[in-house]
């Protein structure tokens, strides 16, 4: 490798937006971080994206680009104190751009820490997160940043940066590769540019001097060894999670248990997991057993009290007691079906009887007019239109075939006759 040691993906971090590759929805020629740059306006922000797709080198590229002074900070080491020293220096120094990575580590007290610096225009605050920063930064903090959301990069991205590389840098260059396939370089980096990079590197410096065709199998050869189980930067972590919701969906709890472990071994985020499980029970579960939505919200609330390792057993509970339940997607389907309606018919108007009618003008154009409150009828119900007339008789929730399902789909039809074909 280069004499000096410096990982490929450091010597050729790109230090202007023209060499960037990626991200054109932000980087681009007019786009919003183009447009701050040449406004020499910095605004404080959160990158929020998968590893290895340019958010510390974009970090870097505003500062240079507007000459300003630059900080770092890890979540993973750095805590109040460490963020109190920079906004000391980025007192003295008038002004200062803080970058911190993996903001969503940081606690709320150690988030508390930045408000005043960050309101005050003491520091421009760049963060960087893998997590959805509405669950994992403070709602003070958030309101102050705006989110840029980094896309993944494509096989042509991570393509272009090893070309890059292989013109930018003298070693690489000096090595004289030809890559005829990429496959395994492509799905070892695991949509990660950094670790592309440094596994071109890696190919590189294991090939004595001369011209060299780079192929699969010869990739394969040279890292002689798979992917690890689990690497939750990386490609895996999205297959895994992948493999442990469709277990789940699948009525599968063995194998659920299976891949919640893999994810509990990797150092998998609890709370990702917990999440993830909540948006399952509605989605896959919903009204086939409404319990699951309780206990996995329930889920969620115990594995922020409690933490690793004891929250492993609710986990499993949790996991396990979805996978056996019975399944239906039906509320899921309804929203979309309602949401694809709405944007076909735009916004229609709502019938007169059941509009509200707080003020006297309101009565006198009808507001409430015929409205009949169902509770003053037998069974506590009474035929009336709730939809717009244009799409009067439109069935959007269709219940699943299941037992309790099935009991709503009876109430359903005997209310409502024929109306809705129920």
């Amino acid at each position: 490798m280069a004499d000096n040691h410096i990982p490929l993906a450091e010597r050729v971090r790109p230090q202007s937006l023209a060499a960037f590759i990626g991200q054109e929805h932000l980087v681009g020629q007019g786009k919003v971080l183009e447009q701050m740059i040449r406004s020499g306006q910095p605004r404080s922000m959160i990158f929020w994206g998968p590893p290895g797709v340019g958010k510390t080198t974009l970090a870097q590229i505003i500062a240079r680009s507007m000459n300003m002074v630059f900080f770092t900070l890890s979540a993973i080491d750095s805590g109040v104190k460490e963020v109190r020293q920079v906004i000391e220096q980025a007192c003295r120094a008038g002004h200062a751009l803080l970058f911190i990575d993996e903001i969503h580590r940081f606690n709320k007290a150690q988030q508390d820490s930045l408000l005043g610096a960050v309101e005050k225009g003491i520091i421009t605050l760049i963060g960087a997160t893998t997590e959805n920063p509405s669950f994992e930064v403070i709602s003070a903090l958030l309101s102050r940043c705006q989110v840029y959301v980094l896309q993944g990069l494509t096989a042509h991205h991570m393509k272009a940066l090893v070309q890059q590389a292989m013109e930018q840098d003298e070693w690489l260059h000096s090595r004289q590769l030809q890559i005829e396939e990429w496959d395994a370089l492509l799905q070892l980096s695991g949509g990660d540019a950094r670790k592309l990079l440094n596994l071109t590197e890696l190919i590189a410096a294991s090939l004595p001097d001369g011209e060299h065709i780079i192929t699969d199998k010869l990739v394969q050869d040279i890292v002689q060894r798979k992917m690890a189980l689990y690497d939750k930067t990386g490609e895996q972590h999205y297959d895994i999670i992948s493999a442990f919701i469709k277990s789940v969906r699948g009525s599968d709890p063995n194998a659920a248990v299976y891949w919640l472990a893999r994810m509990i071994e990797g150092g998998e985020d609890p709370k990702f997991i917990a999440r993830r499980m909540i948006i399952l029970a509605s989605e896959d579960i919903g009204n086939a057993n409404p319990n699951a939505l309780l206990l996995a919200t329930g889920c969620f609330q115990a594995v922020e009290m409690i933490g690793y390792p004891e929250c492993r057993i609710i986990l499993s509970q949790t996991a396990t007691y979805l996978a056996s339940s019975a399944k239906s997607n039906a509320a899921y389907m309804a929203i979309n079906n309602a949401q694809s309606l709405v944007s076909r018919t735009g916004d229609l108007p709502v019938p007169l009887h059941i509009r509200n009618a707080p003020t006297a003008l309101m009565k006198k154009l009808d507001y409430g007019k015929n409205y009949q409150y169902a509770h003053d009828f037998p069974g506590n119900f009474v035929e009336q239109e709730f939809l717009p007339d244009a799409i009067s008789g439109t069935k959007l929730y269709d219940p699943g075939n299941n037992a309790s399902e099935t009991r709503l789909r009876d109430y359903l039809r005997h209310c409502w006759k024929d109306k809705y074909g129920y």
